[in-house]
């Protein structure tokens, strides 16, 4: 089985998760193209890091020459930070000072564009992430990340979710860290996903709501149920983009399984600690790859119309689903009905069992948990007379298959203006 294990012995952060994978892709070049594709004035680099001496990969996102930057409170200066809060209404020096750095902020908005300063809803999050340029699979798996951060600040700030305001999560460089590794986990296609015991840091974090305890209470929310501890390291170790990103592809957390690593990446962070500040990200095979677990869902309706099923089924691939199909029966009665088919991960069945009951009419769901013969999937990169074509591939019991991606076939027919079929023969041809 095809197996990515995730080491957080110093937390996880967007970047640093986009950076481990990058480093386990056999097609960075094609990566970054897409990355730097999707926002106009968005420049996605990957630098190389250095952290005690071990060297990996540094996410940086520049938006139009900023950065986005988090502070890190030291033992002991939560009072100093308070006093010195109150000590900046008093004098009017500290007023023009703050004054000047309001200009700042509003300038910094000016030349973010208006995503930055207006797309702070979970609406407008959506917005974006409808419209990327990217599969649909990445776009789904970047939406449903984006609906556990909406819930759990929903659950930290005591306001509806239509209420959140993102601050800090909803920036552009957290859409673009979000989507990245998204991306990252589509090209690598890994069977399994396994992440170790969260390391939260202590101590406090300045963000836009004042200064918070570490964990912040949005990401000790995206973290319920898996296991996390906090050491001496002062500092946020584990963000709410990282959290929601692992509780959302994380199958199994614990120890490392037993696997054969065929590759090894490093994604470091930006801040420095005593100890190597890096997620590592382990690929490899691990078990039996035709013995691959998953859960099957199974609903019976008769009472949604086709276009309220179409809206659930694509609800339910935004929320994480694997699979959603639909199938005409017969029920009791000679009444006609669908029979909907949802499969998703086994860590995922209890929360993916809720969803349906949420998103369609149905009052119970059927579970079963099944194993599946696989063929190991990949994907690889071919040059063709329409340019770069990403190629589906599978493999094992002595099968190889491949087929070129469908929307990238699609892209290239509407540029060229020509039939999908003789773009989609041409293609199969060069290959």
């Amino acid at each position: 089985m095809r197996t990515l294990y995730l080491e957080c012995k110093m937390g996880a952060a967007g970047d640093m998760l986009m950076a481990a994978l990058y480093e386990l892709l056999p097609d960075q070049a094609s990566f970054m193209e897409m990355m730097n594709h999707l926002i106009p004035g968005v420049r996605v680099t990957a630098r190389r890091g250095i952290t005690c001496g071990i060297a990996g990969t540094h996410m940086e996102v520049d938006i139009r020459g900023l950065q986005e930057d988090s502070c890190d409170l030291a033992d002991g200066c939560l009072n100093n930070l308070l006093h010195e809060h109150e000590h900046q209404h008093e004098h009017e020096h500290e007023h023009e000072h703050e004054h000047e750095h309001e200009h700042e902020h509003e300038h910094q908005h000016e030349h973010e564009h208006t995503h930055t300063h207006h797309h702070t809803a979970p609406s407008d999050i959506a917005e974006i992430l409808e419209h990327l340029n990217m599969p649909e699979k990445v776009r789904r798996n970047a939406q449903a990340v984006y609906h556990r951060i909406a819930e759990a600040e929903s659950l930290a700030h005591g306001v509806p979710v239509t209420q959140v305001h993102f601050h800090e999560v909803g920036a552009l460089d957290a859409i673009i860290d979000v989507t990245g590794v998204c991306l990252a986990m589509e090209l690598l296609l890994p069977d399994a996903v396994h992440v170790s015991p969260v390391h939260l840091g202590s101590g406090h974090v300045r963000c836009a709501h004042g200064v918070m305890p570490v964990p912040a209470p949005a990401t000790a929310f995206l973290l319920k149920g898996i296991p996390c501890y906090s050491g001496e390291i002062n500092g946020e170790l584990c963000t709410p983009t990282g959290a929601a990103l692992l509780a959302h592809f994380g199958e199994q957390f614990g120890p490392m399984p037993v696997m054969i690593p065929e590759k090894v990446g490093y994604g470091v962070g930006k801040k420095e600690f005593p100890a190597a500040n890096c997620v590592r990200a382990f690929l490899g095979q691990s078990g039996d790859p035709a013995q691959a677990g998953i859960v099957e869902l199974c609903c019976h309706i008769d009472d949604m119309t086709a276009e309220a099923l179409s809206f659930a089924s694509d609800r339910l691939m935004s929320r994480g689903a694997l699979d959603v199909s639909a199938a005409p029966i017969t029920m009791k009665k000679g009444r006609p009905g669908v029979s909907l088919t949802i499969l998703c991960r086994t860590a995922d069945e209890e929360r993916m069992a809720q969803a349906v009951l949420e998103e369609t009419t149905s009052n119970g769901v059927r579970a079963r948990r099944c194993a599946k013969y696989i063929l190991v999937p990949s994907l690889r990169t071919a040059q063709t007379t329409y340019g770069p074509i990403r190629i589906k591939c599978a493999d094992g019991m002595g099968i190889h298959r491949e087929k070129p991606e469908y929307e990238d076939v699609a892209s290239a027919a509407k540029k060229s203006g020509l039939p999908f079929q003789q773009v989609w023969n041409d293609i199969v041809r060069q290959l």
